[in-house]
């Protein structure tokens, strides 16, 4: 199983105003492992930058102006992404403007949903942690992952983010949460936010008692026992012929 997990970083936010895509960023995963491939490059929108977006991702026209427009790019783009589950954080915002910019190519160039599923992360998030901030620095406060060098957005550094935070929410086990009220109607506490373990992590490690450990361990149960009357649970468990180790 191929993902792409991608952001990129746009001139401005609505597609709709004629706002254009100034940096791609792309990290790859084959069967939930990072592979170490990433697909990166800054493009020359032709077109200014709102102050508000550079206030957010730090990218100028100057920057930008030796740097090349999409049109090429995107066969690269196009390769390194085909075929693959896209894996994006709010992806209706980042497939409008590569889609859009796809739309402007001479070779007719189809959309992205073509070639490509698309898996949304924060819809993901929101269903898994309704009622709270399911923004990309808010999840990686939530999964323990490190974002501190991310003091601004920027595509390929927030894709790397992203990856890490996507198998974390979908590959392990998170903190138990109860609910508000902590039970159900029928009285049983209700626990949130299970995530089943992924079917391919390694196996645990599997260590025995040496026979040191186990007289210890029987030592202590005589002691038990000779406090309790007699009486030790453990050893109450033990069926005939099955062993205490």
């Amino acid at each position: 199983m191929r993902q792409i997990v991608l952001d990129t970083e746009t001139t401005g936010l609505e597609v709709s105003q004629g706002h254009r895509i100034i940096e791609i960023g792309c990290v790859e995963l084959v069967n939930r492992k990072l592979t170490g491939n990433h697909y990166h490059q800054y493009i020359n929108p032709q077109r200014e930058i709102d102050q508000g977006a550079i206030e957010v991702h730090g990218i100028t026209s100057d920057f930008l102006a030796d740097k090349p427009e999409f049109d090429a790019i995107a066969a690269a783009f196009i390769e390194f992404v085909a075929g693959a589950e896209l894996v994006i954080h709010n992806a209706p915002f980042d497939m409008g403007f590569l889609n859009s910019e796809l739309k402007r190519l001479e070779s007719g160039e189809r959309a992205l949903e073509a070639s490509c599923s698309v898996t949304d992360t924060l819809v993901m998030a929101r269903s898994k942690h309704p009622g709270q901030r399911n923004s990309l620095d808010a999840l990686c406060g939530r999964y323990e992952v490190d974002n501190s060098q991310r003091d601004l957005h920027g595509a390929l550094l927030d894709a790397e983010i992203l990856a890490d935070v996507y198998l974390a929410m979908t590959g392990g086990q998170t903190a138990l949460q109860l609910s508000d009220s902590g039970t159900d109607n029928d009285g049983q506490v209700r626990v949130e936010n299970i995530v089943r373990l992924a079917a391919d992590r390694p196996a645990l490690p599997l260590t025995k008692a040496t026979s040191e450990e186990l007289a210890a361990h029987e030592a202590q149960l005589d002691a038990i026992a000779a406090a309790s009357g007699g009486r030790v649970f453990w050893r109450d468990l033990i069926v005939p012929g099955d062993s205490a180790q």
